[in-house]
């Protein structure tokens, strides 16, 4: 999928006004997903994403952090200013999107490196799906 594509997508997903929310949201959720993943885990995902969320996703600072998916939507609220309850939504859009563009094996890959509570915002429901 072209980055085009990929921001139309969460735009749709996500209802968002216009294509510089849609953006702004997706960095958004991708850093802190980057933050959350192991380097090789980052790397793993970057390889299928396309420019220039690959580099994002590449653009590391340190070791992995290990937080549930109620601090991931803390996290993404704190860098779009919006309510945590939107920032679901927000992770909704944009890892759903995600999911419909990487691999089924990169996904599970995926699911694989985060605790269970992440599986929803992918669009499934736990692991085994």
């Amino acid at each position: 999928m072209k980055y085009g594509q990929f921001i139309a997508t969460v735009r749709d997903n996500g209802d968002y006004s216009g294509r510089e929310e849609a953006e702004r949201v997706t960095e958004a959720v991708l850093a802190v997903l980057r933050d959350r993943l192991t380097e090789e885990g980052a790397d793993h995902l970057a390889a299928q994403l396309p420019e220039p969320l690959d580099e994002l996703m590449r653009d590391r600072h340190g070791q992995a952090e290990s937080y549930g998916s109620a601090e991931f939507c803390r996290r993404v609220a704190g860098m779009t200013g919006a309510t945590e309850r939107t920032a679901e939504w927000d992770a909704d859009a944009v890892l759903s999107t995600v999911a419909g563009t990487v691999s089924g094996g990169e996904l599970n890959h995926l699911l694989s490196q985060l605790p269970s509570g992440y599986a929803p915002f992918f669009g499934k429901n736990d692991l085994s799906d």
